[in-house]
């Protein structure tokens, strides 16, 4: 992980190429204090981040980011209002690596949609 305690897994469930995982963002982590004091917004580089992680995970291997594309940031999420957010990841092996379809939530919420192309290191 590599933000320290930045979140926590509640729940990952992967069927086939598909994957949910329920996570938590630690709203007292110390990347709050600077983004941004009195109103905490998760960092949208932190949430690619938490996507590559979850990816590594699931497929058991190392990852680097080649491309991301679509990206869609839609909603702020504010750790202290909506710290529970569900990510699905669409995850298909390619010749280098693996292309992941996203779409993260909060309640009812779209945050953030992208795909992310990664290679295998």
């Amino acid at each position: 992980m590599l933000l320290k305690d930045f979140y926590t897994i509640t729940q990952l469930t992967v069927k086939d190429h598909l994957a949910t995982a329920h996570i938590t963002i630690n709203k007292n982590h110390e990347a709050f204090k600077g983004h941004f004091p009195g109103n905490p917004v998760t960092p949208g580089v932190c949430m690619m981040q938490i996507i590559k992680e979850l990816t590594e995970q699931i497929v058991d291997k190392k990852l680097f980011m080649e491309s991301a594309s679509n990206v869609k940031f839609m909603a702020i999420i504010n750790p202290e209002k909506t710290p529970d957010l569900v990510l699905e990841l669409d995850i298909a092996q390619t010749d280098t690596g693996y292309k992941v379809k996203n779409t993260t939530m909060f309640e009812d919420t779209m945050a953030l949609k992208l795909t992310n192309n990664y290679l295998v290191i």
